[in-house]
């Protein structure tokens, strides 16, 4: 059995001696306003700025594998020269006399129809 003790405590507590300093860290926000608005804002944005460019880079990253990837898929596909695919384009050796007539085949200059080309007020009547 436990037996419970009533009555008044006078329990004191022990007084800090008096050569004790209280830390003056706590008021340096009053004293210094740049340690306590400043700091903060200059190191976030510092590190703000690190950490995107760390983000970013990882990006650039991996979109320079996937563009290697893809060039090392198409160079094997296409069997890349130096100057463009092999075979890819045959231009035609065409001369201009093969366009006029191609053209005057298409074209009849001796049938022809007048058409008036109206003016810019002459549509509108008021």
């Amino acid at each position: 059995m436990t037996t419970i003790e009533t009555g008044p405590k006078t329990t004191q507590k022990p007084s800090p001696p008096s050569t004790l300093k209280q830390p003056s860290f706590k008021r340096w926000g009053r004293r210094h306003p740049f340690v306590r608005y400043g700091l903060p804002m200059i190191s976030l944005t510092v590190f703000g700025a690190l950490g995107l460019s760390q983000l970013l880079q990882g990006s650039k990253d991996i979109a320079k594998v996937k563009d290697d990837q893809e060039w090392e898929i198409i160079e094997t596909r296409k069997a890349l020269s130096r100057t463009g695919p092999v075979d890819a384009y045959k231009p035609k050796n065409t001369s201009i006399e093969d366009e006029l007539k191609a053209m005057q085949g298409k074209v009849d200059i001796n049938s022809y129809e007048y058409k008036k080309i109206p003016k810019l007020n002459e549509g509108k009547s008021s």
